[in-house]
């Protein structure tokens, strides 16, 4: 028989962004009566993700804090004329954490596992057994909207985390090895080491489209290039591999445009939304943390719980956040239309040159005006007229 769930806040999709708004309420406004609702059966599916402590503002670490797996005082970059190491504090979070972290603070019942949702409106959610949800509030953290409404272009990759046999060599993460073969946009692999036997090797790609070319289940062919690649990286450093403990693939988006009201409406006109449902991620690396632990915080601070307060303060925030980030959407459509595929490094190249603090500031998504004058100073890794049709082109 078909139930009615009463609640004060109700928070559809179990991801990083949702995750991060059911911590951060719970520590702050304990009182409150909120339910989580997962379509899967864990929190924050199988990935990982990684941030510099410059992207996380110092109030609002007591959100992230209890959730970090590893952590690192310096990073390597890597490129075919340029190699460097950066003093930037950098951490990764593991799922399974999220996951345990969510499970600790909540109570079962507040955390609704394996329900579809058919619906949501600013003060109901309708489940595809037939419960209704009846809230106060409501806030969709689903994943995107449609992105089609949107230019863009692609960070996608395939990543494994390997258990050696023998102990590697790598003090600190190397963020970027662009050394690599230019290979479907730019190329480079991300490698962190989490202890001496055990290294994550991602394999990433800034490439036009977001198919990443791996072999159909039960396509009856064993062909995977990237994976291969991925194993080949580690063999060419010595890596002896004895298993692969996990692995992950994805495609995020990187933004070179588009209509923000839009991609908004296309996700639910009046609805709340946070994370990548909100066009909430870095348009350049399409990253998502820094701006759903802000979300987070932003929430637990305000007296508004409603769903049309939360539509009015998290709409507000997403517009005003995608409006401040049109320069980074600027240098997207140059190293995506101002030159060839296999010369897109030299952006990176020529960026990673830059001031520490700079890099930090533009990672974080806080460039100031003088960053950004001082990244467009100098000679420019594509020539002008390229740059200037890049910046006039419109989406294919």
């Amino acid at each position: 028989m078909a139930a009615t769930i009463k609640c004060d806040l109700a928070v559809v999709g179990g991801g990083l962004a949702g995750g991060l708004i059911t911590l951060a309420l719970k520590k702050k406004r304990p009182d409150l009566d909120v339910r989580l609702i997962e379509g899967s059966h864990t929190i924050g599916g199988n990935h990982l993700w990684s941030f510099f402590a410059s992207d996380v503002a110092s109030d609002d670490r007591w959100i992230i804090a209890p959730l970090i797996s590893y952590g690192w005082k310096s990073y390597d970059i890597q490129f075919p004329a340029h190699a460097r190491v950066l003093n930037a504090s950098y951490y990764s979070i593991e799922s399974e954490r999220l996951d345990q972290v969510v499970r600790d603070i909540m109570p079962e019942k507040a955390l609704l596992f394996g329900r579809k949702v058919l619906d949501a409106s600013p003060t109901a959610v309708v489940l595809a057994d037939g419960d209704h949800i009846e809230a106060k509030g409501v806030i969709d953290a689903r994943g995107s909207g449609d992105l089609g409404k949107l230019d863009l272009g692609w960070q996608k990759f395939v990543g494994r985390e390997f258990a050696l046999t023998e102990p590697h060599d790598l003090v600190r993460p190397i963020v970027m090895d662009a050394t690599v073969e230019q290979i479907d946009g730019y190329r480079f692999v991300y490698t962190l080491p989490f202890s001496a036997t055990r290294l994550f090797v991602e394999d990433t790609y800034y490439s036009d489209t977001p198919h990443l070319y791996r072999p159909e289940p039960g396509s009856g062919t064993n062909a995977d290039p990237i994976a291969d690649r991925v194993n080949a990286y580690a063999d060419a450093h010595g890596w002896k591999v004895e298993s692969i403990i996990r692995e992950e693939s994805g495609a995020l988006p990187v933004a070179l445009g588009g209509d923000f009201e839009e991609y908004w409406r296309s996700g639910g006109a009046n609805v709340a939304k946070a994370g990548m449902r909100a066009g909430l991620f870095h348009p350049t690396t399409g990253y998502s943390l820094p701006d759903a632990v802000r979300t987070a915080a932003l929430i637990a601070r305000s007296n508004d719980l409603s769903g049309a307060g939360l539509h009015e303060l998290l709409h507000g925030f997403a517009a005003t956040t995608w409006k401040r980030r049109g320069f980074y959407r600027m240098l997207d459509k140059m190293l995506y239309r101002a030159g060839p595929q296999d010369e897109r490094y030299r952006i990176l190249e020529r960026f990673y040159r830059l001031n520490p603090a700079l890099i930090g500031r533009f990672y974080a998504g806080q460039t100031t005006l003088f960053d950004q004058a001082r990244i467009l100073t100098g000679k420019p890794p594509v020539t002008i007229a390229n740059a200037i049709k890049a910046l006039r082109s419109k989406p294919a």
